[in-house]
């Protein structure tokens, strides 16, 4: 990893993309093939559409380096939104498919529920990567070890105010997940299918 700032290392990028630079993609790919591969698997939950939806992304990004915007956000956040995007696309296009003998498709409602449950909780999990540590750190220990402010305070060595901003300011962010952004807002290159 580049010492950077991340804008700076996204436009770098886009530009060696669109200069057809494979060992660009190769770098891309080493960075974000985890984020895909996670965000498409809680998705799909099919190791084979998985697969698939991570070479659509990866090819689409190759192809179209200039649908990314870096004004709009960065391109971590860009990937991260054409994958569930397209495996939200993927799902619903296997689902479409007639039933098979287990009776395994969804009804509408059932599907468009996953959808809104996936998406939220890949938001979720976006939201957490990519906080700050220290907002991040106080919501791992009051989460996963069930501690309030005054133990998270101690293990972060710091006051029990500042324990207290880092959850309230982490779970402001986390809440967000829930919220859908509206459609019309969405800049050029990020809401059209791959």
């Amino acid at each position: 990893m580049t010492n950077d700032a991340p804008p700076r290392w996204d436009r770098r990028m886009q530009q060696r993309l669109a200069r057809g630079e494979a060992a660009a993609l190769a770098e891309l790919y080493d960075r974000f093939a985890s984020l895909v591969h996670n965000l498409a698997h809680r998705v799909l939950e099919d190791e084979t559409a998985v697969d698939r939806v991570t070479r659509e992304v990866f090819g689409y990004v190759w192809e179209n380096p200039d649908a990314y915007d870096p004004q709009q956000g960065s391109l971590r956040a860009w990937i991260a939104m054409l994958t569930q995007r397209q495996a939200v696309h993927r799902l619903r296009e296997s689902q479409s498919a007639p039933a098979d003998a287990d009776g395994d498709t969804l009804t509408p409602e059932a599907l468009e529920e996953r959808i809104r449950e996936v998406s939220v909780a890949a938001r979720a999990d976006y939201i957490v990567t990519s906080m700050p540590a220290p907002l991040r750190a106080a919501l791992e220990l009051a989460y996963f070890d069930r501690r309030d402010y005054r133990e998270a305070a101690a293990a972060l060595g710091v006051t029990e105010d500042e324990a207290r901003r880092r959850l309230r300011l982490g779970l402001q962010l986390l809440s967000t997940a829930h919220v859908q952004p509206p459609r019309a807002v969405s800049p050029p290159g990020y809401g059209r299918a791959l």
